[in-house]
C-alpha cells in the first residue's frame, strides 16, 4: 500500500468521533458520578426504585420494559432488591404466572433520600452544556431511542 491510500485510510474513520464511542464514554461519566452520590444501589437498581414510586406495583414483565431491562436483567435487580428488602413481591391474583413487584416501606424510604442526589447525577452529568443545549441533547437523545 502507498502513503497516500494508508493516509485516506487514516482519515476515513476516528474511532473518537463515532458515535458510540461518544456515548459510551458519556456513559462512564454519567456512572462515574452515580457512583459517587449514589453508592447504596446501582443505576438500574434506582431505575427500579424511581419507576415504581412513579407507577405504583407492576408486573415484573411490564417493570422490565418500562426500565429498558431483559427480562433476565430485571429478574435479578428484583431479586437483589427484594433481599435487600427494598421491594416485595406476589403473585398476581387473576394470573398466577405473573409476579408483582412493589416497593417496601425501606424501599421508598430509601428513594426519597437519595432522590435529591439523582438530580444532582443529572446536573453534574450534563453541566458542560448550557440550559439550551442541554434541553436539545436530550430531545436529541430522546430521539434516537
Amino acid at each position: 500500500m502507498d502513503k497516500d491510500s494508508t493516509r485516506n485510510e487514516q482519515g476515513s474513520y476516528r474511532l473518537d468521533r463515532q458515535v458510540g464511542f461518544i456515548l459510551r464514554r458519556a456513559s462512564q461519566r454519567h456512572l462515574s458520578i452515580f457512583s459517587e452520590l449514589i453508592p447504596e444501589v446501582t443505576p438500574t437498581q434506582f431505575a427500579v426504585l424511581a419507576k415504581l414510586v412513579e407507577t405504583g406495583a407492576l408486573s415484573q414483565n411490564a417493570l422490565g420494559r418500562i426500565t429498558a431491562m431483559d427480562a433476565a436483567t430485571v429478574k435479578g435487580v428484583v431479586d437483589r432488591l427484594v433481599k435487600r428488602g427494598l421491594l416485595t413481591t406476589a403473585r398476581d391474583d387473576k394470573d398466577k404466572r405473573r409476579t408483582i413487584v412493589d416497593l417496601s416501606d425501606k424501599g421508598r424510604a430509601l428513594y426519597h433520600e437519595v432522590e435529591p442526589r439523582a438530580r444532582l447525577i443529572t446536573e453534574q452529568t450534563l453541566a458542560p452544556l448550557n440550559r439550551r443545549e442541554q434541553e436539545t441533547f436530550l430531545a436529541m437523545l430522546a430521539r434516537l431511542c
